[in-house]
């Protein structure tokens, strides 16, 4: 059974987002759950992956930002 250390939710438009960090006998991990339209997405990143994940969430944001500009 999971244990939850910290959660956060959020709605942009019409997505409800739910960001969890958990934990469970293999370990702690980040949830990441988008429910729109009756249907639900679910990302899970083991917690020794999460330093990577973020950056590589920074470096495309980073991108974006760029290309914006040009």
């Amino acid at each position: 059974m999971d244990s939850i250390i910290d959660a956060k939710e959020f709605q942009i438009e019409r997505k409800r987002f739910h960001v969890e960090f958990r934990e469970n006998d293999r370990g702690k991990f980040l949830r990441i759950t988008e429910e729109a339209h009756g249907r639900r997405n679910t990302i899970i990143v083991p917690s020794t992956g999460v330093s990577d994940f973020t950056a590589a969430i920074g470096q495309v944001l980073d991108a974006s930002r760029s290309a914006a500009v040009n």
